[in-house]
């Protein structure tokens, strides 16, 4: 008698021959993330408007400056020409940047608040995945999943403000190549990158406690993440006259970019303001000119300060979603 062939491979066989794609893609962290993706749509929502208003924007002020700009720049040292050019694009930057680290606040706040209210963690908990995978997937929309965003959101932004400038040049019978050699969007990729990757590692704790305050509270979590740092502040001031609680909190939202970047000399003694007291668009980018410096950044102790914080808050949000009820 033939026995009709095996084709299933042998179990060791089978294990040693699995593509590491296929591993990856079996694993529940994995599909908990592409979860949050498909059901938070506005972690690229958020950014594609910003993007499209950056661009109004800027087709509207390339209209009106860009050809008197680029027709003056013979007169003009190459620093201060790149300065003008540049401003724009860092100008988009820095907006996209700021969209998504608002969305990455509000999706903290919400992360684990927004399964309790629509009582869908009943049906999650009843699925095969850990409270610890669970809390990691979320986790990782912040300090991952929106950081790649923001970077694809910036590079595809200044890809197509370069061709709009390139267009707008040549109506303008001006040099159309003038935005493509002063633009450095190859190495400012790298510079985005490294602070990408430096501001979500700084922000740790912030989404730390904010996913922290949405596994626990109730009602309201915007409040609850608010008020009580406000009144230990508060309370600190009004009893010993001191403030290293509220300077801490706010060295720990804006003090990133200082712990990560080294400025240059030259832009401390770079003209601060211009008319009113504000900074023109030629000085913004006079001034803003940093040097990634990782040594510095990694040799800080605030930073591991901060993720140390960041894994205990992350830890006690899995404790806390373990033993909260739907709301």
């Amino acid at each position: 008698m033939i026995e009709p062939p095996n084709d299933r491979p042998e179990p060791g066989i089978a294990a040693e021959t699995r593509p590491a794609a296929a591993e990856a893609a079996t694993h529940p962290l994995f599909w908990s993330v592409r979860r949050e993706l498909w059901e938070n749509r506005s972690l690229y929502i958020v950014p594609l408007i910003a993007a499209s208003v950056a661009l109004a924007g800027y087709v509207f002020y390339a209209f009106k400056h860009l050809t008197q700009q680029v027709l003056g720049l013979s007169a003009i040292e190459p620093a201060r020409r790149h300065a003008i050019i540049a401003a724009p694009f860092d100008f988009v930057a820095i907006a996209l940047i700021i969209a998504s680290l608002i969305v990455a606040a509000y999706y903290s706040l919400e992360a684990l608040h927004g399964e309790r209210r629509d009582r869908s963690i009943l049906f999650w908990k009843s699925m095969p995945v850990s409270d610890l995978v669970t809390v990691a997937s979320k986790a990782a929309i912040p300090m991952l999943v929106l950081p790649v965003i923001a970077f694809a959101a910036v590079i595809v932004t200044h890809v197509v403000m370069l061709l709009l400038g390139t267009l707008i040049l040549l109506f303008g019978e001006a040099f159309a190549s003038v935005p493509w050699t002063e633009v450095r969007l190859f190495s400012g990729s790298g510079i985005l990158a490294y602070g990408l990757v430096t501001l979500a590692l700084w922000h740790a704790p912030i989404y730390a406690w904010l996913m922290l305050v949405s596994a626990w509270a109730q009602r309201a979590p915007f409040l609850w993440a608010v008020v009580p740092p406000a009144l230990i502040a508060l309370v600190e001031k009004l009893a010993i006259g001191t403030s290293y609680f509220w300077s801490m909190l706010k060295f720990r939202l804006n003090g990133g970019f200082a712990e990560a970047f080294t400025v240059a000399e030259s832009a401390h003694s770079a003209p601060r303001a211009g008319a009113g007291g504000h900074m023109t668009p030629e000085q913004f980018a006079e001034v803003l000119n940093p040097i990634p410096d990782p040594v510095k950044f990694l040799s800080s102790p605030w930073v591991w300060v901060g993720l140390a914080v960041a894994v205990a808050l992350f830890a006690l949000a899995v404790w806390v979603r373990r033993r909260r009820d739907p709301i």
